[in-house]
């Protein structure tokens, strides 16, 4: 206890004296004690929320928006200190997400990054400290002298200059995280560098309850040897980029795997349809859940009906990507017609020459919720009419409104007359529609762009109504992150520049009326319009 004549201002000496006579100084009852230990760790779980991400996406990809990550896991450790069951809960939350984020997202971040150099008499400048890097040091010091909250970890994050330079302190670290799901690697360890040998036994050796990893080339062998060590059991996700394999290599390791539902095939010329067929002596293609295929020629639409013809593949299907595969837009009906579960598909291919879209049936699905058909085709000469794409998506506006798509939500098309190809031609009044009609049941959120570097351009299609037979269009301008309360000024609001077009379903478009008044001019403008207002009407006497 220090005495109260050894504080250096008087006034402090008062405010300490004051403490010790208040009545109100008095041990209060807390009433958190009474709670679950589990309400009381959800409770304090909001002051940092992305302590309870379980996503198994990067330190990049899992940003959230707005807040301070570091300033947030600083305020969930300070409520360490108010009691012992406070400590229990926090250390549950903090210990289960480690994220090591580079820098403060707040103003905090000006003075601690001069508080980081190191400075000298001769170098006022100094250089600055690498903060994640003392982070991780931190972070595996502590695990290893405390197992109790080593075992709490199931997801590390890092940033990426940091897995890079700090491999032996990341492997050190993992040796001690039996219930590891997730880590952030570096690129090595996927191609099988032998800077990260080391590493990548401590994760096959200690960390059995991994969930997602990644194989590039150049770890071909490492991949063929998974059926025979099998290492981690519990995997859900895999990624394969630019492997040369075989494919009854293929088949052997992913059905060693009884927990894997996503799949990424990337870059794999020469995998074809016959990872699909299996007998007696070859395992089959284990059931996925999330299918992803990206330049993969030799798969063609025939593979996949052979697939999909068991059931226990075609009821877990949900979610299918096929880009610049060997699947032809004019086959796509062949997959959706074996896929009766399936929510969302994404198809993207270039094609040389259009279809008759009344040689194939038509499309057809009543699980489908999200299609991207995004069909591109080559520059085309002057004395082309029509680009070859256009047939493709006539053929899909038809399907659409033959109400093959009972479930569809959302539509992605890099064609920007698709808006106009969904609405059937006005009717007049009093005549009998015998043309084409819409059947839509719910309003479709149609994004559209000519070429994938621009920004989606959205379109609300508008099912028919008794008043409105044909339906309607509402088309709204590309997503601006122009802030024009800053960048124009407050007299512009926050919405300023958001504006909305709204179709009256005959071609045209209605007025909206502005409640808040005029938009503020500039004062040239303003000029020039009061001395034309002034000269018109001298001249009009």
């Amino acid at each position: 206890m220090r005495s109260k004549s050894r504080l250096k201002s008087g006034d402090e000496a008062q405010i300490y004296g004051h403490k010790a006579r208040s009545p109100n100084n008095q041990t209060r009852r807390d009433f958190t004690s009474g709670l679950p230990l589990k309400l009381l760790t959800g409770i304090l779980s909001q002051i940092c929320p992305h302590a309870l991400d379980d996503n198994y996406l990067s330190l990049e990809e899992s940003m959230r928006d707005g807040g301070c990550m570091l300033c947030d896991m600083r305020n969930l450790a300070q409520c360490a200190l108010v009691s012992r069951r406070f400590l229990v809960a926090t250390q549950t939350i903090l210990y289960h997400n480690i994220r090591i984020d580079p820098v403060h997202y707040c103003e905090r971040e000006v003075n601690l990054a001069e508080k980081r150099k190191r400075k000298s008499f001769f170098e006022r400048n100094g250089e600055p400290v690498d903060a994640p890097k003392q982070r991780v040091e931190q972070i595996s010091r502590t695990v290893r002298d405390n197992q109790s909250l080593a075992i709490q970890v199931e997801f590390l994050k890092m940033p990426y200059m940091t897995r890079e330079t700090c491999i032996a302190d990341l492997a050190r670290t993992v040796s001690v995280l039996p219930n590891l799901k997730y880590v952030d690697l570096p690129d090595g360890i996927y191609s099988d560098d032998r800077s990260c040998s080391t590493l990548k036994q401590e994760l096959e050796a200690r960390c059995p309850d991994l969930r997602k990893m990644k194989y590039v080339h150049g770890a071909e062998r490492s991949f063929a040897l998974l059926s025979q060590s099998r290492p981690w059991q519990n995997l859900e996700i895999l990624e394969l980029c630019r492997l040369q394999l075989e494919p009854n290599t293929l088949v052997s390791v992913l059905s060693s795997f009884p927990a894997l539902h996503e799949l990424r095939l990337e870059d794999a010329p020469m995998i074809d349809d016959s990872i699909f067929h299996h007998s007696s002596v070859t395992p089959a293609f284990p059931p996925i859940t999330r299918f992803i295929l990206q330049n993969t020629p030799r798969v063609t639409a025939a593979g996949f009906e052979a697939y999909l013809a068991r059931p226990e593949t075609r009821e877990v299907l949900n979610h299918l990507t096929i880009l610049d595969t060997g699947v032809l837009p004019s086959e796509l009906y062949r997959i959706l017609g074996a896929s009766p579960y399936l929510k969302s598909l994404r198809i993207n291919s270039t094609i040389q020459r259009a279809f008759s879209p009344s040689a194939v049936p038509p499309l057809a699905s009543r699980s489908l919720e999200t299609l991207h058909f995004e069909i591109e085709s080559p520059t085309t000469s002057p004395q082309e009419l029509r680009p070859p794409s256009e047939s493709h998506y006539q053929y899909l506006s038809s399907s659409i409104l033959e109400g093959n798509f009972p479930s569809l939500v959302s539509l992605y098309a890099l064609c920007t007359s698709l808006p106009t190809l969904l609405l059937p031609p006005p009717v007049a009044p009093f005549a009998s529609s015998k043309g084409p009609s819409s059947h839509l049941r719910r309003p479709l959120m149609l994004y559209t762009k000519s070429i994938p570097e621009h920004d989606w351009c959205l379109t609300i299609i508008s099912p028919p109504t008794p008043a409105n037979r044909r339906g309607s269009a509402t088309t709204t301008r590309p997503i601006s992150f122009y802030n024009g309360s800053t960048q124009l000024g407050p007299q512009w609001g926050d919405k300023a520049r958001d504006s909305v077009i709204v179709g009256n379903g005959f071609g045209g478009y209605l007025a909206v009326p502005n409640e808040d008044g005029p938009r503020p001019s500039s004062p040239r403008l303003h000029k020039h319009k009061h001395s034309w207002s002034k000269s018109s009407k001298g001249w009009m006497g």
